[in-house]
C-alpha cells in the first residue's frame, strides 16, 4: 500500500513525533509512506512526495510539523476535490492518514463518500475538543508551556501583590483553562461551558485577602472574551492592581513533552495496524484505551468536561 499522511488546520506539538512513527512504521509494514504538504491545500495542488528515512531525521524534538499545515477555502469545491483525487491516483495513493480536528475528519470523510479513497484520522488540537476522545497531540504540551507561564507569572505576582489575569486558548472549549487553574492553583477560573458568579469570588476573596492573601492568579478561557473585563474587575472591586497576560500561540509550539511524544507513537501505530482492513475510523484515546470509532459517532455526541475536574473547580468559578 501507499499511505500519505498530512496535517489540517491549527498545528500542535507532537505533529512531528507522528509523522516521524508514520514514516518508518511504514516501512516496517511493507506500506511506502508518502508526504501531504500543506494540509488539504497541499491535496488540491500535488504537493505530494515519497517520504524516506531522511526526511524525519532530528524532528523528534521539534514542535509544529514539517510538512505544514493549513485551511482550506478550497475543499469546499467539489472542483477541487476532485482535482485532489487526480492527484492522488497519480501519485498512486492506497489510503491517507490525517492529523487534525473535527473538521478535518469531515473533509476527508466527504472525500471517502464521493471517491472511495480510505482513511484514518487521529486528533490533533490542543483545544481537546473531540466527543469520546480525552487525548489529543498536543495536548500535554500546551499544559506544561501553561504552567511554565503561571509558575513565572506568580513569582512577579507575589513580589507585588498584584491579580494578574492569564488567558489560555481552546476557542470555545475551557478544557486547558479547567486543567490549568486546577493544577496550577489558581484563585479564579473562568470556561465557556460553566457559569460563574462573580459576586460570590468577591465576597470569597475579601475575605481571604482578610485572612493573608496578597495576590491572585485568574485563569480564564479566551472563548469568553472577557480577560479585560476580568482585569479591571480586579482592579475596582478587589482593589487589586492588575496585569492582563494572553498567552496566545505559544501554547501551539515547544518541544513535545514525553507524554506527547509516547501518545503520538501509540495513535499513529494503531491506525497504521488498522488501515487496511479496518479504514474510515478516527482513532480515539479514552479510558486509557485506543478505541477506533466512525465519525459519525463521534458527531452524534457531545463533548464534555471531567465532571470530577469540575467539581473540584467550581469554587473557582464562584459555584457552591
Amino acid at each position: 500500500m501507499n499511505i500519505a499522511i498530512l496535517c489540517s488546520g491549527g498545528d500542535s506539538s507532537g505533529m512531528n513525533n507522528a509523522i516521524k512513527k508514520f514514516v518508518e512504521y511504514s516501512y516496517e509494514l511493507g506500506f511506502t509512506p508518502y508526504f501531504v504538504y500543506k494540509g488539504l491545500e497541499g491535496l488540491i495542488d500535488g504537493d505530494i512526495k515519497k517520504a524516506e528515512y531522511k526526511d524525519v531525521s532530528g524532528i523528534i524534538y521539534r514542535g509544529g510539523t514539517v510538512i505544514k499545515s493549513a485551511r482550506s477555502i478550497r475543499w469546499y469545491d467539489k472542483n477541487y476535490r476532485k482535482k485532489a483525487f487526480e492527484n492522488i491516483k497519480k501519485h498512486n495513493i492506497d489510503a491517507l492518514v490525517i492529523l487534525g480536528g473535527d473538521g478535518s475528519f469531515r473533509a476527508l470523510n466527504i472525500f471517502y463518500n464521493e471517491f472511495k479513497v480510505p482513511f484514518m484520522g487521529i486528533p490533533a488540537t490542543i483545544d481537546n475538543d473531540i466527543p469520546l476522545n480525552e487525548y489529543s497531540i498536543g495536548v500535554d504540551t500546551a499544559l506544561n508551556i501553561i504552567r511554565n507561564a503561571v509558575d513565572d507569572i506568580r513569582d512577579t505576582a507575589s513580589s507585588f501583590s498584584r491579580a494578574f489575569v492569564i488567558e489560555t486558548m481552546g476557542r470555545e472549549c475551557g478544557y486547558l483553562a479547567l486543567t490549568s487553574a486546577v493544577a496550577n492553583g489558581a484563585e479564579m477560573c473562568l470556561i465557556p461551558e460553566e457559569e460563574y458568579n462573580l459576586e460570590n469570588l468577591k465576597k470569597r476573596y475579601l475575605k481571604e485577602i482578610k485572612n493573608g492573601r496578597d495576590y491572585f492568579i485568574a485563569i480564564i478561557a479566551e472563548g469568553l472574551k472577557i480577560s479585560e473585563k476580568i482585569k479591571e474587575w480586579f482592579e475596582k472591586e478587589i482593589g487589586f492592581e492588575s496585569r492582563l497576560t494572553v498567552l496566545g500561540h505559544i501554547q501551539r509550539g515547544g518541544s513535545p513533552t514525553v507524554i506527547e511524544r509516547l501518545r503520538a507513537s501509540e495513535f499513529v501505530v494503531t491506525a497504521l495496524d488498522n488501515i487496511k482492513n479496518n479504514p474510515n475510523k478516527i482513532v480515539t484515546y479514552f479510558d486509557d484505551k485506543f478505541i477506533l470509532r466512525d465519525l459519525e459517532e463521534i458527531e452524534s455526541s457531545t463533548y464534555s468536561l471531567d465532571k470530577k475536574l469540575l467539581k473540584i473547580a467550581y469554587p473557582l468559578m464562584g459555584k457552591e
